[in-house]
This record gives C-alpha cells, sequence and structure tokens, in this order.
C-alpha cells in the first residue's frame, strides 16, 4: 500500500482508460475555449477508436516512434480529412 492506496486491478481495460482519457482532456479543452478564449475546434478532437498493439521489439519501438514523429507532418496531403 502506497500512500494509503491500494494498488488493486479494477478490472479496468485499456479501453476504460482510453475512454477516461478521451473524456478529461476534452472537458479540459472545453474548459480552456470558455475560460481562457482557446481557440474552437470545430471537428472531432479524438477519432472514434483507438488503434492499441504492444511494442515486443526495438525495430517496432523504432517504427512506431517514427510514425508518431513524422505523422503530423503528412497531414496537409491526407485525403481524408
Amino acid at each position: 500500500m502506497k500512500n494509503g492506496i491500494d494498488n488493486k486491478k479494477y478490472g479496468a481495460t485499456i479501453g476504460d482508460a482510453m475512454d477516461w482519457f478521451k473524456t478529461m482532456t476534452t472537458n479540459e479543452y472545453i474548459h480552456g475555449v470558455k475560460q481562457f478564449g482557446w481557440q474552437r475546434f470545430n471537428k472531432k478532437l479524438w477519432q472514434r477508436n483507438y488503434w492499441e498493439h504492444i511494442i515486443r521489439d526495438e525495430m517496432t519501438y523504432f517504427k512506431i516512434s517514427d510514425y508518431i514523429i513524422t505523422n503530423p507532418s503528412k497531414w496537409d496531403n491526407d485525403t481524408l480529412k
């Protein structure tokens, strides 16, 4: 037990964690728009689902890292936006 909190597993899935994360960050964004004048985004902040993948080796790690780093520079060419 650390700081009075028992680290039991509560049966939460990765999907539950993603739902919580998306909800919390969306709420913070809405708060920022209303309270701090952040720019309003007129589309969805999050895609409907998510892709989970277990990184099992260094090559996979580097491949996924490269995708995360380089993908935003390709958004202007995205035909699905």
